[in-house]
């Protein structure tokens, strides 16, 4: 097996890319390439992101423009584009090299429906390739979500889910895998930190605009997260689910925590709803379902590829309520792509991957 894999970035000047970059940077079978940019192509790289300047493969670099001159080459190629931007590379880049792994950080890839893709982001749809959420479930598999993992470690093409829908996700797949829940009445609110809407100046992003406020955003059923969260429920099992979405922006810079609910079908008690979750991720090394009672915290995830769970029973309503905490820049981003791409190349899907965040 070839031991070291050149990566290649391309848009690395921003959050997601710089993020994947760090996770790169420690991986010991991952060589850090190409780091290209847009507006910032001549700059530093150490301009934009501080906390790689440290590192020998970072001292003294300059961002590249994003071409595909520069992005050939190399075994692994991340596109941490604005959507609608990855389109129109990866396609010069699969015709130039189809053997080279392209992993899309952004949205252009992920959804299956282009009648869903011209609705939410318009223009023509650019393709649907492999989803890079290994532990998603498909209707009728047992046990361990396997079916998704089989894909990717076949794939040439992955596409990272959005953040917010890995929350939403990963936090109530299991109860419509199994039936426990409608599909049809799941609301899901998500306080969402302020990386997630990228790096780019818009005026109510900037600090005094943001720091000791909290506002909703897209709603209405309008977030163009709302069709791939339909998407993966209806690959777990929904023959129609549907989702009231609403997205909070919240005075931090990491982080997404989601409150999903949902109505509890047939009469089944706490106890095995709790089980339900329970089984689903017990052999799942980046999901964690906490002690009873145990709220899951942001902060308790940020730098780390985990998600952490709660599910609750409100008897009086018959509704579960699942809480989900992660780094929508890790696990929600940068994590999914390297845990994915682990898995593409026949490595160990948790290589090179940190399961503690990072305290106080």
């Amino acid at each position: 097996m070839q031991m070291t894999f050149s990566v290649a970035i391309a848009g690395a000047s921003g959050y997601a890319g710089g993020e994947f970059a760090r996770l790169v940077l420690s991986h010991p079978d991952l060589e850090l390439g190409a780091l290209t940019a847009h507006s910032n192509a001549g700059e530093p790289v150490a301009a934009s992101q501080p906390h790689l300047a440290a590192h020998p493969a970072i001292a003294g670099r300059t961002f590249a423009p994003t071409d595909v001159e520069q992005l050939l080459g190399h075994d692994v190629v991340a596109l941490a584009l604005p959507h609608g931007a990855s389109g129109a590379i990866a396609a010069q880049l699969e015709q130039a090299s189809p053997e080279t792994l392209i992993v899309d950080l952004g949205a252009d890839h992920r959804l299956a429906s282009a009648a869903d893709w011209e609705a939410f982001y318009g223009g023509e749809h650019p393709g649907t390739w492999t989803y890079g959420m290994p532990e998603l479930v498909h209707a009728g598999e047992l046990g361990r979500a396997s079916a998704q993992r089989d894909l990717l470690a076949e794939t040439k093409r992955i596409a990272v889910p959005g953040c917010n829908v890995t929350a939403v996700t990963l936090g109530i797949q299991a109860g419509v895998h199994t039936g426990l829940i409608d599909p049809a009445a799941i609301t899901a609110t998500l306080a969402v930190g302020y990386s997630g809407a990228g790096k780019a100046a818009k005026p109510h992003l900037l600090a005094s605009e943001g720091l000791g406020n909290a506002t909703a955003y897209a709603v209405g059923g309008v977030h163009r997260h709302v069709p791939e969260i339909r998407q993966n429920l209806t690959t777990a099992g929904a023959s129609d689910p549907q989702v009231v979405f609403t997205p909070v922006l919240v005075p931090t810079s990491r982080g997404i925590h989601a409150t999903i609910t949902a109505p509890l079908v047939g009469d089944v008690d706490a106890e095995t709803v709790r089980e339900c979750w329970a089984e689903r991720y017990e052999e799942e090394a980046f999901i964690h379902l906490l002690a009873p009672g145990t709220q899951p915290a942001t902060a308790a995830t940020t730098g780390a590829n985990t998600a952490l769970l709660q599910v609750t029973l409100d008897a009086a309503r018959r509704e579960v309520i699942v809480t989900c905490a992660l780094d929508n820049l890790v696990k929600g981003t940068a994590g999914a792509a390297v845990q994915s791409i682990n898995l593409a190349l026949g490595l160990p899907e948790t290589l090179g991957l940190p399961v503690t965040g990072v305290a106080p």
